[in-house]
């Protein structure tokens, strides 16, 4: 099941933000704070949004009379973190997703693509002609299923990124 983030996720949202972080061999560069998340998803201008993949807890199959489900029980297993963007060639906005995790254990049972479903359900109901993401490039399997799902890979562009010391001096600070 889909569903719009709340508050009550961020600790769980935290926590995959940082799970995703280590699989991308970067956990000391994930520096941001439930705080900070809470600020962004859920104060009064929200500068992200967050949908939840979450299936019921413990499940490993369908309910039987011996192990029953229940149903306001659930697991979080994966999120989808996005913004919006704008294409001043489209003259529309877009849908920029900066994060899709599912958990391990969950992997391989449809959440992943139910998150780009939503997502892309966004896409069409507001009129935003671009759904865009990156991905790092020795990502296979993540590669393999965006394509399998007629994503298209932007060879020719470059991404850039400035921080730090380069972005202080560019802004003028330290005296520069």
């Amino acid at each position: 099941m889909i569903r719009a983030a709340t508050p009550a996720d961020v600790p769980e949202i935290h926590a995959m933000i940082r799970e995703l972080a280590e699989y991308e061999r970067a956990l000391e560069h994930a520096k941001a704070t439930e705080e900070q998340l809470r600020e962004a998803l859920f104060g009064p201008h929200p500068a992200v949004f967050a949908l939840i993949a979450e299936t019921p807890a413990g499940d490993t199959g369908p309910a039987t009379e011996a192990a029953p489900k229940s149903v306001t029980e659930s697991d979080v297993v994966g999120f989808a973190l996005w913004f919006r963007n704008f294409s001043t060639w489209t003259g529309t906005h877009g849908v920029y997703l900066e994060d899709l995790y599912v958990r391990p254990s969950a992997r391989n049972s449809g959440h992943g693509k139910e998150l780009l479903s939503a997502l892309a359900e966004i896409c069409v109901e507001r009129g935003y002609e671009r759904f865009e993401w990156w991905v790092l490039d020795w990502n296979d399997p993540s590669i393999g299923f965006y394509k399998s799902l007629g994503a298209e890979p932007m060879d020719e562009w470059t991404v850039f990124r400035m921080s730090g010391e380069p972005l202080q001096r560019l802004a003028g600070v330290n005296g520069e």
